[in-house]
């Protein structure tokens, strides 16, 4: 495949985002890649096109599978596996909250719950530190009881949704500040 300067540009963008979000480079990249690509690739084009190992290409490909971001697309005729992403951006995006979702903020809750009683419960403690560790784990059940009603909601309620929070936040009274 042969990339143009704009789509070099949002590769590499998109490996150096991945790389702040906490993914691999090359995972990232293998992924704008995908996401770029009118058809499915196989991994011997993806090697090619990015000029990077095959072996990091696999790696690569098996975490996006696993981040049920990648799925491979059988072709008649071809034995190579070929690989493609969702060219829908609020697809895409739903699916990694939902996998951060599920790695990341439901058992931090279950671990922060487990922590706020054992503060409560401890002797000579400070019960400040509890009352912390609480509003935390509060803080995350009710993002995450948000987050379970707004993942049912199709692209274009979101986008109607996105539309009216700007619009309400114009209404809600000026922010205060808060320790």
């Amino acid at each position: 495949m042969q990339l143009t300067e704009s789509m070099q540009t949002f590769i590499l963008h998109w490996g150096e985002m991945g790389s702040r979000w906490g993914v691999n480079r090359t995972v990232a990249q293998v992924h704008a890649l995908l996401y770029l690509s009118g058809e499915p690739l196989s991994a011997d084009e993806i090697v090619e096109t990015l000029q990077v190992a095959r072996s990091n290409v696999s790696t690569s490909l098996r975490e996006l599978q696993n981040w049920k971001l990648v799925e491979v697309v059988p072709s008649m005729g071809d034995r190579k596996d070929r690989f493609r992403t969702s060219h829908d951006v609020w697809h895409l995006f739903l699916t990694v909250l939902e996998q951060r979702v599920e790695r990341e903020v439901e058992p931090t809750v279950k671990v922060l719950r487990r922590c706020g009683a054992e503060a409560v419960s401890e002797r000579n403690a400070d019960a400040g530190v509890a009352a912390r560790i609480i509003a935390m784990a509060n803080f995350l059940e009710e993002t995450h009881g948000w987050y379970e009603k707004v993942k049912t909601l199709s692209p274009s309620q979101l986008r109607m949704l996105m539309k009216l929070g700007t619009g309400v936040t114009k209404l809600l009274p000026q922010k205060q500040e808060t320790r």
